[in-house]
Order: C-alpha cells, then sequence, then structure tokens
C-alpha cells in the first residue's frame, strides 16, 4: 500500500482496467485522501469484478473481505450505521467460516464501532471485550491491535460519559504503543490526542491543552505542518478554548486548521465543513449573528455537495442555524430548520437518541416564544368600567398564579406530605377465586365463568391492577392520585407563604401593573422576576438557565390548570395486585415482590390443604395446596430484608406482627352446607399452617373470612354476605395501614412527579396541560433504563437532589408496583418502568404451553428445552420477535434474569459456539426420571433447616442452587428432569445428583458399574476420595446458605444441617442426633429408633477409613503446617492472650448454642464437621473459638466476642466475663 502510494496518483487513474486489486488500490488511495464517494465507486466495481470471476480462489476471497473492511470504514467515518451493518456482517460470515481468530477480532471491531455509532454501547462494548479476550488467548496482547481495541473501549466509555474508565483504557493503549512504536510515532500522538478529549469533556481544560499539545509536537516532527492529523489537533484545541470562553484563541485554531484543509483537501472536503461550522459556533457566542450565518451556510454548501440529504452532519448544521435563528428572533425560519434537522435525526438515529430529544427541547423553547409574543401583544385601553373590571381580573389572575408558581418552586426544594399509598398482592394456588374476590372487595360485579388471570394473548395483561380508597372502598386512577399530592403539596406551600409574609401581595400586584399589565400569564414574567423565583433552585450545569425556568413552569401548569377546582384531602389508597398465571410462573416475580406490601392469601376453602392443586377442568397438578402456600409464603416473608414489628389494635386485640403483612382469607363459600363448617375447615387450615410454617407465625393474620363468590348466585343473602365479607376484610387491612411505617413516610413532591413521568400515561383530557409530560416520555422514557439515564432526566427538570434521595425514589416506586428498581445486578442497576412488559417478555421465555405451530426447526428447539431445561439463543430470539427489541434491551433482560436466577447460562470454552442457557424451571413434570440401573447409587444426604429457622425452602430457592452449581462446575451437559438434576464431575469419574425433597435437598451420587472387578475397585476408590477430600456435598450445602442469606434476608445467619432418613419411620434425622463413640448409628427423635445409617458412610470419611494414601499425606501435611503457625504466634508474643483466656467460660456456658456462635463466627459450612469430630459440646465450642482465634489472629478481641454473644442473646455469658475482668 505504501508502494502504491508513492505512484503518481494520476498514472494509476488514467489505467483503465478491471483487475479488481487495481480497482481495490485506486479505492485505497481515494480513501487516503478522504475522497469517500469515488473511493466506494471503486470498491463496488473490484467486487462487482470479483462476483463476476467464475471459480473464486482464496486469493480472491481475501481481497473480497478487505473490500468489505474498507467500505465499513467509510460508512462508519459517514456515520452510515445501516450500510456499515450490512457489510460488516458479510465480512465476519466469511471470517468465522475461515476460523481466523485475527480476522474475527478485526470485524468485532467494526461492529463495535457501528453499535457505538447507534448508541447500543453495552452491545458495543461486549464486542471489544470479546476480542480483546480472543487476542489475549492468541497472544496478541503485546501487539497494535489488542491496543486499537483498548482505544475503542475508552471511546464508548467516553460517550458513557465514563472519563475515568475511558483514560484508564487510553493509557493501556497508548503503554503498548509505547513500548512498540517508541514515543514519537503518530499513532501515539493519536492516543495522546484522544486523552485531550477526554480531559475536554471532564472540564479539565488546561490538562486537555497539554494533551493537544503533546500531540502535535509528535504531529508536526513526524508528518509536518501540512497534515490533515495536525489539522484535527488545531480543530481540537479550538473547541476546548471555546469551551473555555476564550473565542479569540479558538478562532486562531480553527483558521490554522482550516488554512492545512484547504491546502491538502480542497474546498469542498467535509472537514472544511466542519471547520467553517466550528467558526460560525465562535462567532454566534461573540453575538456576531450575521458572520455565524455566513459560516453556518458555507458549511451547508460543501455538506450538500459530498452528503446526501440524509447526512448526521447536516442534521447538527441545521440544528445551529435553528439555534441562531431563534436568538435573532426569527422563530419561523428556526422551526424550518429543527424540522430538517430532526428528519435526518430521526431517519439515522432513531426516534430514543438524546440528540433528538434535544431537537425536541429546542423546539419546545421556539414555540413557548412563539406563544410569550402571542400574549405579549397590547390591549388596546380600557373605556369603560366592564373593561378596566376585565383587566383587574386579568391582574388578580397573574397575581395569584405567580404566587403559586412560588409556591411550587418552593416544593421542589421541600415539599412533601405523608405517603398515602400501599400495594395490596393477592397470592395463593390457581383457580382458588383471587380475582372473583378482588373483584367482590373492590364493589364490581363477579363475571360469570371468569378465566384465570393467565391470559391467552400476549398483548392483554398480565397484572390486574385496582387502585381503591381506604375510606370507602370507592376505585380510583393511580395518575390522579398523584397528582392530588402535589396539589396538596403545592397549596401547603402556599399557605405557608401567605402566613409567613413572606410573599407582599400589593408589592407583586403594584409590580405587575407597572410592567406588564396586560400580561395575564406567569410565562410573561420579566427576567428580574425569573431569577428572583428560582433563586431557591438552580439548574444544572447542563441546562440552559431559561430552558430550566420554562420546563418549571410547563410542569407547573400541568398541575396548575386544575389545582384551583381541587379539593385535596388526607386519604390512603390501596393498589390492589393479581398476577396473571402466577401460579405457574411464580418463579419470575422475585423481582416483583415487596417487603413494604401487603399480601392477601387465598385457598379454597372446599380443598384440603394436603390434595393436590385441582385445575379448573379437573386435572391435578404434582403440587399440594400445602406446598403453593408454603411456595409464597417462604418468597413472599424470607425473600422481605424487613425486620420492622408492629403494633396492631384488631377488635380491640393489640397484638403485635412482623412485616410483611399476610392476610389469609377463604373462596368457594357457595360449596358449604352450612357457616359452621366453614369455620371449622378454616381452623383446621389455620392448625395444619402453624404446625406446617412455625416461623410464619407472627407475619400472619387469620381473618375466618369466607367468600362465596359464584356468579350464579346473586341473592339477597349472597350478596349481603359478600358485602359483609368485603367490610370486614376492608377493617382489618385499614388496621394494619394505619399502623405501618411505611406509611408515616413522607414522601417529596419530586417524587410524585417522577412516577408520572415514569409510568402513568397522560390523561388525553388535559391536552394543555400534559404536553411537556407526553414530551419527557416520549423522548426520555425507555422500558428499561439505567440510574444514569433516570438521574439525567431528573437533574434535566429540576427533580434531583442527590444519588441518596434517587435511590429511595427508586426503592419507593418499585415498593408501589410503579416500576421494577433492581439493584442486585453486578453491572449497572436496572429500572423498568413497564411492569406488565416485562412479565410477558419473562412469561414468553419460559411458557409453558406447548408448541402447536411453527417451523419443525422451533417446535425442536422447544421439546428440547422442555426435556433438558436448556434454551439457546435462537430460541431466545425467535419467542421475543414480536417484542422488537433491539440487542443492547435484550441482553439487559437477560442479565435481569440471570440476576434473579430465573436462567443460567451455559459458559463454553469454544467463542464460536451458540449462547445457551440453563432453564430449570421449564421442566415438564412428565419428563422421565434418570435411569439409574447400570450405576452404583449412593444412599441419599439431605441438606436443610431446622423446621423452625426455615420451615420451607422454595422453589425459586432450589433453581437458584442449581444454578449456581452450574457456574461452579460449568457442567455443560448437566441432565435434568423435574425438580431434579445430575451433574457429571469429569475429573473425579462420578455424577453428582441435586434433587428438591418437599423442604430439603436430597444430594446423591453414582459412577457407571463395571464387570472387570480391578476396575470396578479402582474407580469406587477414586470417587470415595473425590467425595471425602473435595467434599461436594460442603459445597452444594455453602452455596445453599449463600443463596438463602442473599434472597431470603429474613433467615439471614440460619444453620443449615445435613439429615439422614429413619429407616424405619421415613422421618429425617439431624447429624448432631448420632449416638457418642458409634460413628454410623443414629438416634431418630420421632420414633426413637437406632439405626445404622449407610449415608454417613458413604458421604462422611470415617476416623478409622483409609480412604486413599494421598489423603492422609495431606492431612499430615496440613497438621503439621498448623503446628508451625501456632509455634510462631507463640514465639512472637507469648503473653498475647486476648480474647482467647475467656474461650473455656464460654465453653462451659454455651450449651445448645455453640452451634449459633459458629454461625455468627462465620464458620456455617463447618459445623457439621465440628460437630462430628468432638462428641462433647465443651470440645465442640472450644474448637469454633480456636479457629475463630486463628483466622482473626489479633483482631479476636475481647469487644468482638462479646458483641457476638450479645447478637445471640447470651447476656449471662457476658456478664461472666465482664466479671471476670
Amino acid at each position: 500500500f505504501e508502494i502504491i502510494m508513492m505512484a503518481d496518483l494520476q498514472d494509476l487513474e488514467s489505467i483503465t482496467c478491471n483487475d479488481p486489486n487495481l480497482l481495490y488500490n485506486k479505492g485505497l488511495i481515494r480513501q487516503e485522501s478522504h475522497d469517500d464517494k469515488q473511493a466506494l465507486s471503486y470498491y463496488t466495481q473490484a467486487l462487482n469484478q470479483i462476483e463476476s470471476v467464475n471459480d473464486a480462489t482464496h486469493e480472491l476471497d481475501q481481497l473480497q473481505y478487505d473490500i468489505f473492511l474498507r467500505i465499513c470504514d467509510i460508512h462508519i467515518q459517514q456515520h452510515n450505521t445501516t450500510d456499515a451493518n450490512t457489510v460488516i456482517n458479510k465480512a465476519m460470515r466469511m471470517a468465522y467460516q475461515w476460523q481466523e481468530p485475527d480476522k474475527i477480532c478485526e470485524c468485532l471491531e467494526r461492529r463495535g464501532q457501528v453499535k457505538r455509532l447507534k448508541g447500543d454501547y453495552d452491545s458495543a462494548m461486549r464486542d471489544h471485550n470479546i476480542s480483546i479476550e480472543m487476542q489475549l488467548k492468541t497472544e496478541r496482547n503485546e501487539g497494535l491491535s489488542i491496543s486499537k481495541s483498548y482505544s475503542n473501549v475508552g471511546n464508548i466509555y467516553n460517550d458513557q460519559g465514563k472519563p475515568d474508565d475511558a483514560i484508564s483504557m487510553y493509557e493501556k493503549s497508548l503503554k503498548i504503543k509505547l513500548s512498540v512504536l517508541g514515543d514519537s510515532h503518530p499513532l501515539v500522538a493519536s492516543t495522546y490526542h484522544n486523552i485531550g478529549i477526554t480531559y475536554n469533556c471532564q472540564g479539565r481544560y488546561d490538562d486537555a491543552i497539554c494533551m493537544y499539545e503533546k500531540s502535535l509536537k509528535i504531529q508536526l516532527s513526524a508528518l509536518g505542518d501540512n497534515h490533515p492529523r495536525v489539522a484535527d489537533t488545531y480543530h481540537n484545541m479550538g473547541n476546548t478554548y471555546k469551551n473555555q470562553s476564550n473565542y479569540d484563541m479558538a478562532g486562531t485554531m480553527y483558521e490554522k486548521s482550516l488554512k492545512i484543509q484547504l491546502s491538502v483537501r480542497g474546498d469542498n472536503h467535509p472537514s472544511v465543513a466542519s471547520t467553517y461550522q466550528s467558526i460560525g459556533s465562535v462567532y454566534y457566542y461573540q453575538g456576531k449573528y450575521d458572520d455565524a450565518i455566513s459560516m453556518f451556510e458555507k458549511t451547508l454548501k460543501i455538506q450538500l455537495s459530498v452528503f446526501d440529504d440524509n447526512h448526521p452532519s447536516m442534521a447538527k448544521t441545521y440544528g445551529n442555524m435553528g439555534n441562531l435563528y431563534c436568538k435573532q428572533g426569527k422563530l419561523e425560519d428556526a422551526i424550518c430548520m429543527f424540522e430538517k434537522s430532526l428528519k435526518i435525526q430521526l431517519r439515522i438515529l432513531g426516534s430514543n437518541h438524546p440528540n433528538i430529544a434535544e431537537t425536541y427541547n429546542n423546539m419546545g423553547v421556539v414555540y413557548c416564544d412563539q406563544d410569550q409574543q402571542l400574549q405579549s401583544q397590547p390591549i388596546s385601553n380600557p373605556i369603560n368600567n366592564d373593561n378596566h373590571n376585565h383587566v383587574q381580573q386579568s391582574n388578580d389572575k397573574a397575581l395569584k398564579e405567580k404566587q403559586y408558581f412560588n409556591a411550587y418552586m418552593q416544593a421542589l426544594k421541600q415539599g412533601s406530605c405523608k405517603n398515602k399509598v400501599i400495594r395490596a398482592m393477592y397470592a395463593g394456588p390457581q383457580f382458588v377465586g383471587k380475582s372473583s374476590i378482588m373483584r367482590a372487595f373492590t364493589q364490581q360485579q363477579l363475571i360469570n365463568l371468569q378465566a384465570p388471570t393467565q391470559v391467552v394473548n400476549q398483548s392483554d395483561k398480565m397484572v390486574h391492577l385496582e387502585v381503591y380508597k381506604i375510606k370507602d372502598r370507592t376505585t380510583c386512577d393511580i395518575d390522579q392520585i398523584w397528582q392530588n399530592s402535589v396539589h396538596e403539596i403545592i397549596q401547603s406551600q402556599f399557605e405557608k407563604q401567605l402566613i409567613s409574609k413572606l410573599t407582599d401581595e400589593q408589592a407583586i400586584s403594584k409590580h405587575l401593573l407597572a410592567n406588564d399589565q396586560n400580561q395575564i400569564t406567569i410565562q410573561s414574567t420579566t427576567a428580574n422576576d425569573n431569577t428572583a423565583t428560582v433563586s431557591s433552585y438552580t439548574p444544572t450545569k447542563s441546562i440552559d438557565n431559561n430552558l430550566f425556568l420554562q420546563q418549571c413552569r410547563d410542569f407547573f401548569h400541568y398541575y396548575y390548570l386544575s389545582l384551583l377546582n381541587e379539593n385535596t384531602d388526607d386519604s390512603q389508597y390501596a393498589k390492589m395486585w393479581d398476577f396473571g398465571g402466577h401460579s405457574i410462573y411464580h418463579v419470575t416475580h422475585q423481582p416483583f415482590l415487596s417487603g413494604n406490601s401487603i399480601y392477601i392469601l387465598v385457598f379454597n376453602i372446599n380443598q384440603n390443604i394436603y390434595e393436590r392443586v385441582k385445575t379448573r377442568d379437573g386435572h391435578l397438578l404434582n403440587t399440594t395446596y400445602l406446598q403453593s402456600m408454603q411456595e409464597w409464603l417462604t418468597s413472599v416473608i424470607g425473600g422481605s430484608g424487613n425486620q420492622d414489628r408492629i403494633l396492631v389494635n384488631i377488635d380491640n386485640d393489640q397484638v403485635q406482627y412482623s412485616l410483611p403483612i399476610v392476610i389469609v382469607v377463604a373462596s368457594h363459600g357457595d360449596c358449604l352446607t352450612n357457616k359452621q363448617q366453614g369455620i371449622d375447615r378454616f381452623i383446621r387450615f389455620e392448625r395444619e399452617l402453624r404446625s406446617n410454617m412455625p416461623r410464619y407465625n407472627s407475619n400472619i393474620y387469620s381473618s375466618r373470612i369466607i367468600f362465596n363468590c359464584n356468579p350464579h348466585d346473586n341473592s339477597d343473602a349472597t350478596i349481603a354476605d359478600r358485602q359483609q365479607c368485603s367490610l370486614r376484610l376492608h377493617a382489618i387491612m385499614k388496621s394494619f395501614v394505619e399502623s405501618l411505617p411505611f406509611m408515616c413516610n413522607r414522601i417529596p413532591i419530586r417524587w410524585y412527579i417522577m412516577a408520572t413521568i415514569l409510568h402513568i400515561p397522560v390523561d388525553s383530557s388535559h391536552c394543555e396541560a400534559s404536553s411537556i409530560i407526553d414530551r419527557i416520555r416520549t423522548t426520555r422514557i425507555h422500558k428499561i433504563m439505567t440510574i444514569q439515564g433516570i438521574k439525567s432526566v431528573a437533574k434535566d427538570f429540576g427533580l434531583y437532589e442527590d444519588d441518596n434521595e434517587l435511590l429511595a425514589m427508586l426503592s419507593y416506586l418499585h415498593d408501589l408496583g410503579e416500576i421494577i428498581f433492581c439493584r442486585e445486578t453486578d453491572k449497572h442497576a436496572i429500572i423498568i418502568t413497564d411492569v406488565d412488559w416485562l412479565l410477558r417478555i419473562f412469561r414468553a421465555i419460559i411458557q409453558l404451553q406447548n408448541c402447536t405451530s411453527g417451523s419443525f426447526e422451533i417446535q425442536s428447539l422447544y421439546e428440547t428445552a422442555s426435556r433438558t431445561g436448556k434454551i439457546s439463543a435462537d430460541y431466545i430470539n425467535y419467542v421475543l420477535a414480536p417484542y422488537n427489541l433491539d440487542t443492547n434491551t435484550k441482553d439487559s433482560i437477560i442479565h435481569l434474569m440471570e440476576t434473579y436466577n430465573i436462567l443460567c447460562e451455559i459458559k463454553s470454552d469454544n467463542v464460536y459456539d451458540e449462547r445457551h442457557y440453563f432453564v430449570p424451571y421449564f421442566l415438564q413434570p412428565n419428563v422421565q426420571p434418570f435411569d439409574l440401573s447400570q450405576y452404583h447409587v449412593s444412599d441419599v444426604l439431605y441438606i436443610g433447616y431446622n423446621h423452625n429457622d426455615i420451615p420451607y425452602i422454595p422453589d425459586g430457592i432450589y433453581y437458584c442452587l442449581l444454578s449456581s452449581c452450574l457456574k461452579e462446575w460449568n457442567n455443560i451437559n448437566v441432565e435434568l428432569y423435574y425438580q431434579c438434576a445430575k451433574y457429571y464431575l469429569i475429573e473425579d469419574r462420578h455424577y453428582i445428583i441435586i434433587k428438591k425433597d418437599k423442604s430439603y435437598i436430597a444430594l446423591q451420587y453414582c459412577y457407571k458399574r463395571n464387570d472387570k472387578l480391578q476396575v470396578a475397585q479402582f474407580i469406587a476408590d477414586k470417587v470415595k476420595n473425590s467425595i471425602f477430600i473435595k467434599r461436594p456435598h460442603d459445597v452444594i450445602k455453602t452455596k445453599l446458605s449463600s443463596i438463602v442469606d442473599s434472597r431470603m434476608p429474613k433467615f439471614k445467619g440460619a444453620v443449615c444441617h445435613y439429615y439422614i432418613k429413619c429407616y424405619d419411620c421415613d422421618e429425617l434425622v439431624s447429624l448432631c442426633n448420632r449416638v457418642e463413640s458409634q460413628e454410623n448409628l443414629m438416634q431418630c427423635l420421632s420414633c426413637h429408633a437406632l439405626f445404622e445409617s449407610q449415608s454417613i458412610s458413604d458421604w462422611i470419611a470415617s476416623k478409622k477409613d483409609s480412604f486413599g494414601e494421598a489423603f492422609k499425606q495431606s492431612k499430615r501435611k496440613l497438621m503439621s503446617h498448623h503446628r508451625k503457625r501456632r509455634k510462631q504466634k507463640s514465639n512472637i508474643n507469648i503473653d498475647n492472650e486476648g480474647s482467647s483466656k475467656y474461650f473455656s467460660i464460654v465453653a462451659n456456658m454455651i450449651g445448645a448454642d455453640w452451634s449459633r456462635l459458629a454461625s455468627f463466627l462465620g464458620f456455617s459450612k463447618d459445623i457439621d464437621i465440628i460437630d462430628y469430630e468432638n462428641h462433647e459440646i465443651f470440645r465442640k465450642a472450644l474448637k469454633v473459638l480456636t479457629k475463630w482465634k486463628e483466622k482473626l489472629d489479633r483482631k479476636a478481641t475481647v469487644e468482638k466476642l462479646i458483641q457476638v454473644l450479645q447478637q445471640i442473646e447470651r447476656s449471662d455469658i457476658v456478664a461472666k466475663i465482664n466479671s471476670e475482668e
């Protein structure tokens, strides 16, 4: 290429032939000289010649690939993302076909650049990261290619407003370039240049100039003073000086840049047009509007001749001209320019790009200015008293409106009112009548043969919502509640101003009459008035003060139009939720639950709690009514981190309850023969629920309400009974609501306005007032957003106080079900503004209906998923196709589902493999169990919790465990059937089976039988060594404890145990109940039988067991290591006893609480081992304390020991320690 560039360009141009190589070289020369149009022409001719060749060769394929890359580079330079994406996909197919990592990386880098231009930053970042990972694997981590990758990642961070991360990437790139190229190469200068751009974005203008000067020094030395890159550096230096308001220096830099560009590129090049535009912007800021418009017109002339009519550069020029016309008061011309700019932006960027929002804002400012011009037209002088009264009324209206506007601005800073809304969620098995009870409760007519809330069409709602006023049970709109709350706060602030005499009404009236006699709306206040009004609440730095003020006025008018006619009250409201299909899809509902909600648990009074759930058409499910209740109660109560207790007075009986509150009601009262039968069945249900789930007793309120929801029975007696049940449930809910701390919180006005923006549709009846809300939702609000996106909206419209308050606001809206706020992702927090949309997507991915139509390929994908619990990326793309999701949104949803362990990606070492995901809930109950007839199978070892600590492990926790084990062992070939998984541990030659057995996790291991005795013995020894040394059951137990601690904060710190099944009564017995001195002998606490357990022999090494010399040697080494450590500590400080001198006191007194002590000291996973190795409680406790001392050394202080003892409520031991001191 360099040899070609040294040839005479005109000689090369004079050669006319159809050689694709020559055409390609011509294109390269034209591209280097920035003649992109001619370069594309040559490249297209070359491609046509290649396609015309009958017998393609690898050399021609390679040439075609190179041409695709060059064409892609041109389209990227021109921001033509559609064509760039098309051509890079062609190149990528060739690269993958050849399986050449270098070429795959080249394509990934360019595809990442295309996605960056489209604003798809996460997807672009993923492409660059894959490229970097591949380069690191192929030992290209010190080359210029990976240096370029780091720079591309830095560019994305720059666009995302993450300058520190961007600089980190640029520095990585710079380090490689300096080591490979030295400190005076143009590519080094390019990196200095990028760092300068980042500093400029950070406002570090002096540092930016320093970087540009470094870059310029190298460029002048290596390239000369008449090179395009030198011109680019001058141009960016001009940008920085312009940002410093040093317009003279900025103009000088732009002139230097222009001189070089005219010399090298001619007077009709896009870079020349860009420089004209920058010079015009300097004139604009200097107030030289005529000179500025002249520069913009020069810019536009070049762009019209070089680009097509829809190039993004032209959109920028039209936008600048629109701003200029606006400054000159040429409002019609400004609108014309903005419309041209908007047309191009919508075509290229789509409707959700930030630049689109900026253009809409600019147009809004012009329209507001037009309104002000109309409103400020002079009114003829009054000639009679009627006219004079009309003017006086207008002035009074303007005065009152101004006072309310002042109150609104003050309220933005400090206005708030008590929370008025709480969410009430209906839960329970399917087909028990939840929707019917909800309709009866909210005084709606029952529907005959009402279908389950599980809907058929994806366009239907997945969540049935009703909002009702607790005062009188009337239904209402949530948007009206938000609006009333804002009214209340503004009115309160208005009254405070009047009472405190902060606003002198007479002075303001005088001022208005003297200066703005004919102005009757708040928009027409003077600039001085504006400054005074917003002094208590200043806009963010990024917003022009006038624009900020106008936006505040728009928001104010949205509420002011109905404020004067609104009677505020202090009512409280309940937002009723009924999940669609939640009995089937309950595993997806973890993101939607909240500890600050009230739950109404519904059961069928006509069904026994131990019977299997019956569907509407009479089919029996695998789960019983009890299991369904356990699933919901454990998910709702265990998943809440709320540890508060409240005192509630119901029927003059004051009782303490734990949060969250669950109210139990019954349905199918029409199936009862008499009232007493219903009471007896309700009491029996209560008793069974209490005995099976004792830990939840303080959370559950038994209402003994039994609804008759038979739509055919509308007799007077039945209607009266329904009303009585509804009133009783209403009174109970009201008592709880009035006692909840959540309802006592004061909610800032900003939160109510943001709630309206983020979720509630604008009421079409408020046409004028809704314009600003409608505009923001159209341009700024998306179904999935980040914290930064929400923060940007709040800042731009005066609704942001600080980050902590922003997070509190999002948590509040999540508690109400207005949004889904997921803070648990390992990247950035995710906000979902359309809850129903997310539920439909979740359902689409894990839908359980049969695939009745579609291609054989799609039916095969579904069958594979239902049989194996694994889905492919193709399956996800197919089921989500109706939602028209872009890649970034799709990836965010997948990431959200991974965060909540709804699915789990199966990692593959081959980067070319298609993505697959593990979805354990997808498995159908009719999938056949494993055939283990040819395997040696161990006895079962159970993992679980004491019944009084955690009475039930829900499906969601079990699926999390399966996903976590998949990540631990990265077992691509995991096999599953309903509530059971089999992992193959290839290094250890055996399988681990993990099964959910009611409230416990059952473990087994197995390995293939072998007829040859010697081989069979070898396999058995190897498996035994693996079980005893690697202890996979400990891995699973530790993971279960970790998942319970994170997903069920209510039970954090609960101790997980091993259990063995009694051979006589089938009850589970904890390993703690082992008979002393008899290692395999257990005693059942239920039937008191003594039995010898094979499970202990299979899973836990005996003290006498000799299962491998290697294990013995490793154990001896470990003990020797511990002895050396103890000796070293003794030598360092023989007198440093610290807390250890109290260990005997603690061990003597701790008793059965030794295991709780171990858990709180951080040794939960060691409890069973310590218990097994030490028969006396004193020895067990001493072992725990010694391990704690060894782990923390000098940090294991007496104070920390006392703190832990207080946490486990052993104040008697604390007193003994204090007396010894």
